[in-house]
């Protein structure tokens, strides 16, 4: 079992800068995906950008340079780096992993989901 713990989020204006941060926690040799995904109301999860065990990351076609993904392998941790935010920005934002590797050896091949961190952006 692994538990993803969101922190970062909060009111912010238009145009505004913020950092998400995710830590996953539990006996971890590796995590194939680490990322995140964002839900607002009334609408669909979706991919805002993700980092592949390769190295390889990819966004949300809406993200448009202005989001960076970091991924700190040592720590299997992952910052989200928000610029010029919008009000459709606001949402739930999500940690993500999928397929976990154990130092045991055994694994986990779903997805776990961290619980969430609100995000408005608003004037």
């Amino acid at each position: 079992q692994v538990q993803l713990v969101e922190s970062g989020g909060g009111l912010v204006r238009p145009g505004d800068s913020l950092t998400l941060s995710c830590k996953v926690s539990g006996r971890i040799y590796s995590l194939y995906r680490l990322g995140w995904y964002r839900q607002a109301a009334g609408k669909q999860r979706e991919l805002v950008a993700e980092t592949i065990s390769d190295g390889a990351r990819d966004y949300g076609d809406f993200v448009k340079g202005r989001f960076t993904i970091l991924r700190d392998r040592a720590k299997n941790s992952v910052e989200l780096q928000m610029n010029d935010l919008k009000a459709d920005d606001t949402a739930v934002y999500y940690c993500h992993t999928e397929g976990v590797t154990y130092y045991d050896g055994t694994s986990y091949p779903g997805d776990s989901w961290g619980p969430g961190t609100q995000v408005t952006v608003s004037s």
